[in-house]
C-alpha cells in the first residue's frame, strides 16, 4: 500500500511499504514574491527528486532529515529512479529550459511524476514512461502544458490513475496575465473523477480503479 499526499502546486509525499520515502518537487512556502501560500513541507523523507531548478520545484534547503536529492537517474534503497528528459516549453526549451520526468516503482505501483511538461510526449518519451498506475500530471497551463494537452498525454499514456498538479488555487496567487486554468477545466467532461476532499489517498495494486480514473486531492491545510 502507497500513500500519496499532496503539499500542493507540484509537490507530493509518496510512502510506501518496500521503499523509501519520497518527496517530489518541493516547493518554497512564500516564494515567487509571496505567492505561493501553501503550507511548509514538514514530512521527512528519504530521498527528493528534483524535476527542474525552479523555486517552485527544487527547494530543498530546510527540509526534515538528511534526504538523498536526486536530478537525475539514481537508486536509493534498491528503487530504480529514471530520469526522462523533457522540455519546459514547446519551443524545445528556448523559453523555459529543461526538465526531467521521473519514472519509478514501489509496492508493485509505477509512478511517473512529469514536472513542468511543456509539450506533448515524443513516442520516444511516451514508450519510456510506460504505462504508469499512477501519473502526476500539470494541468494548469501558461508555465506547463495547458488542459486539452493534458488529456492527450493521459490518453497516450493510458495511466490507471491521474492526478492533476500545477493548477490554480486560491491558495497560489499569480499576477493575473498568467492566467492558469483551474484543475476544472481539466477534469470538465470527464466521467470517471474521484475528489478525494483531502490531501492523502492510499492506493494499491488491489485497489487501482479498473477503469482509467482521475484522482484530485487538496493541498494540506
Amino acid at each position: 500500500m502507497a500513500t500519496i499526499k499532496y503539499w500542493g502546486h507540484a509537490c507530493f509525499a509518496i510512502t510506501s511499504l518496500d521503499g523509501p520515502r519520497i518527496l517530489v518537487d518541493p516547493y518554497l512556502p512564500g516564494g515567487l514574491r509571496g505567492a505561493f501560500k501553501y503550507e511548509p513541507i514538514t514530512d521527512e523523507v528519504e530521498v527528493v527528486l528534483v524535476t527542474h531548478e525552479h523555486s517552485d520545484h527544487n527547494s530543498v534547503e530546510g527540509l526534515s532529515g538528511q534526504p538523498l536529492v536526486l536530478r537525475t537517474s539514481g537508486v536509493v534503497q534498491g528503487v530504480s529512479f529514471v530520469a526522462i528528459p523533457a522540455k519546459h516549453d514547446p519551443l524545445e526549451g528556448r523559453e523555459r529550459g529543461d526538465i526531467n520526468l521521473f519514472v519509478w516503482e514501489t509496492d508493485g505501483l509505477r509512478f511517473c511524476h512529469l514536472g513542468d511538461l511543456g509539450h506533448p510526449l515524443t513516442p520516444e518519451q511516451a514508450e519510456l514512461v510506460g504505462s504508469p498506475d499512477v501519473l502526476f500530471i500539470p494541468t494548469g497551463g501558461h508555465f506547463t502544458i495547458d488542459p486539452p494537452t493534458a488529456r492527450r498525454v493521459v490518453t497516450q499514456l493510458q495511466a490507471r490513475v491521474t492526478i492533476p498538479m500545477h493548477y490554480l488555487t486560491p491558495r497560489l496567487k499569480f499576477p493575473p496575465q498568467y492566467r492558469l486554468a483551474p484543475v476544472e477545466a481539466f477534469t470538465e467532461g470527464l466521467t470517471r473523477v474521484v475528489r478525494v476532499g483531502g490531501p492523502v489517498w492510499e492506493v494499491s495494486p488491489h485497489t487501482l480503479p479498473a477503469e482509467p480514473t482521475v484522482v484530485v486531492l487538496e493541498a494540506v491545510e
